[in-house]
C-alpha cells in the first residue's frame, strides 16, 4: 500500500462535517470559512497533490522534419495540406477497443500516396494506466500500435504521471512521467527498450509540454499533471514554468506573423479539458491561465483538443478579442479505448463560462462512443473530421468541423 505520501498537511476539521465534501454548500466562494488544510474550495486541495512538471531536456521546440524527415516535409508543402491524427486515452492490456481504434486509424494511410496521408498521430494523454513500467508500456502502447504505420508524438495524461495506482499500490515509475519521457522523450531518434521485439521508432520529444513548427500549422501541447479533475498547467506546489514558456512561445507565433500575409492556424491541446460535461468536468483555472497567456501574446488559437472523458464532445466557445467576437471549437476526443463514459445530450444550448473574460460556449454535439480525429489543414482552412466506431459497426463520420483563418 502506498506509504510515501507527498502531503502530509492535516486535511481535517476540528469537528465532524455533515458531508464527506466539505463545499457540498451554497455558500459563495468569498464568503466561506477557510477549513484547516484544505482552503475553501476543493481544488485548494487538489492543488497541493500535484507532481512537478520535468524540465524539457532541450528547446522545447520541434520541426515536422524531425519526426517525418525532410523528404517528408517537401511533400506535405508541395501537396498543399497536412494531415494528422488525434486521440486520448488509450491504454489497456485487456480487450480489443483500443486495437479497434487503432485498426481503423491505420485504414487513413496509403503507402503509394505518403502525401495525403496522415503525417503523425497526436496523442492526448493517458497513453498507460496503472503500469508504468517496460511490461505496461509494451501492452498497452507497443503491441496494440505495432501495424499502425504513422509515428506518434504525445502529451502526457494524469495516468501518465501517477506514481501509485487506485488501489494505493505503486505503478512501476519511481519518478512521475518517468516512463513516458522514457518512450516519449528518449535522447535519440530510435526504438525504446520498452517495444521489444516490436519495431516501433520513437523520435526524441524534447519534453512533456512543446512547440511543433510544421506546414500550415503551429501546435502547442501543454502538460495538465496527475489530479482526475480539474487539470492545472500551473499552480503554487509545481510553479510558473510551462505558463511562461507558453506566454513567451505564443508571443513569438504572434510575432512571425506578417501583416497583410497568409498566417499558419494554431492549435492547443491539453490532456484535460477546458470544456467538458458529464463524467469529466471542464477545467475552468486551466481556461483562466490559457486565456491569459493568450491575451498577453496577443493571440487565440484556431481549435483547441483535448481528452481525459472517454467520448466525444463537439463545442464552440465565443469571445470578444482584438475588437471582434471570433469562434474557437473545443473537441473532446478521448475516445481511443478505454470503457466509454457517459456523456448529456448536446443540443447547442447555450452556457456562460465563469472565466476571467467574457465569453461563452455552446454544447454542439456529443456521443459516449469511441473514435478519433482526421485533421486537415491547408493554407486557410483547419477541418476536424472526427469518426466513432463500435466493435458491431465500422467507422463513420460523427462530426466535421471547419475553421477558415486568414
Amino acid at each position: 500500500m502506498k506509504t510515501d505520501l507527498k502531503v502530509t498537511q492535516k486535511t481535517s476539521t476540528d469537528e465532524v462535517l455533515r458531508f464527506a465534501h466539505p463545499f457540498y454548500t451554497a455558500t459563495p466562494i468569498e464568503q466561506r470559512s477557510v477549513i484547516k488544510g484544505i482552503g475553501t474550495r476543493m481544488t485548494d486541495y487538489i492543488k497541493t497533490q500535484l507532481e512537478p512538471i520535468p524540465d524539457p531536456i532541450r528547446d522545447p521546440t520541434m520541426m515536422l522534419s524531425e519526426i517525418i524527415g525532410d523528404a517528408g516535409v517537401a511533400e506535405i508543402e508541395q501537396a498543399g495540406a497536412i494531415i494528422f491524427q488525434s486521440v486520448g486515452d488509450t491504454g489497456m492490456e485487456t480487450g480489443n477497443t483500443e486495437q479497434m481504434v487503432a485498426d481503423a486509424m491505420s485504414q487513413d494511410y496509403h503507402p503509394l500516396k505518403p502525401a495525403t496521408s496522415p503525417a503523425f498521430y497526436f496523442h492526448l494523454g493517458d497513453v498507460n494506466y496503472y503500469d508504468n513500467t517496460d511490461k505496461g508500456y509494451h501492452a498497452q502502447f507497443y503491441e496494440p500500435y505495432k501495424t499502425y504505420p504513422g509515428k506518434i508524438i504525445a502529451i502526457p495524461g494524469n495516468h501518465d504521471g501517477e506514481l501509485f495506482k487506485y488501489d494505493g499500490s505503486p505503478t512501476g515509475q519511481k519518478v512521475t512521467l518517468g516512463a513516458f519521457q522514457e518512450n516519449f522523450c528518449q535522447p535519440t531518434t530510435g526504438v525504446p527498450p520498452a517495444a521489444g521485439t516490436i519495431y516501433r521508432e520513437m523520435i526524441s520529444q524534447p519534453g512533456v509540454y512543446w512547440y511543433l513548427n510544421a506546414p500550415f500549422i503551429d501546435i502547442i501541447g501543454l502538460y495538465s499533471n496527475v489530479a482526475e479533475g480539474p487539470g492545472y498547467i500551473s499552480g503554487p506546489t509545481i510553479g510558473n514554468k510551462q505558463k511562461d514558456w507558453f506566454t513567451k512561445t505564443l508571443t513569438s507565433i504572434k510575432a512571425a506573423r506578417q501583416p497583410g500575409k497568409q498566417r499558419k492556424a494554431l492549435l492547443i491541446a491539453t490532456h484535460h479539458p477546458p470544456l467538458s460535461s458529464g463524467f469529466h468536468s471542464s477545467s475552468t483555472e486551466m481556461l483562466n491561465d490559457i486565456d491569459d497567456s493568450c491575451t498577453q501574446a496577443g493571440i487565440m488559437p484556431d481549435a483547441f483538443l483535448s481528452a481525459h472523458a472517454h467520448n466525444l464532445q463537439c463545442y464552440t466557445r465565443y469571445l470578444s478579442f482584438g475588437g471582434k467576437t471570433i469562434q474557437i471549437p473545443f473537441v473532446v476526443c478521448g475516445g481511443g479505448g478505454r470503457p466509454s463514459q457517459h456523456v448529456p445530450v448536446a443540443s447547442g444550448q447555450r452556457i456562460d463560462d465563469s472565466t476571467n473574460i467574457q465569453s461563452y460556449h455552446t454544447f454542439d454535439k456529443s456521443a459516449g462512443s469511441w473514435g478519433y480525429m482526421n485533421i486537415t489543414v491547408t493554407s486557410n482552412k483547419l477541418t476536424i473530421e472526427i469518426y466513432e466506431m463500435n466493435m458491431a459497426t465500422p467507422k463513420r463520420l460523427f462530426n466535421a468541423i471547419t475553421v477558415n483563418f486568414s
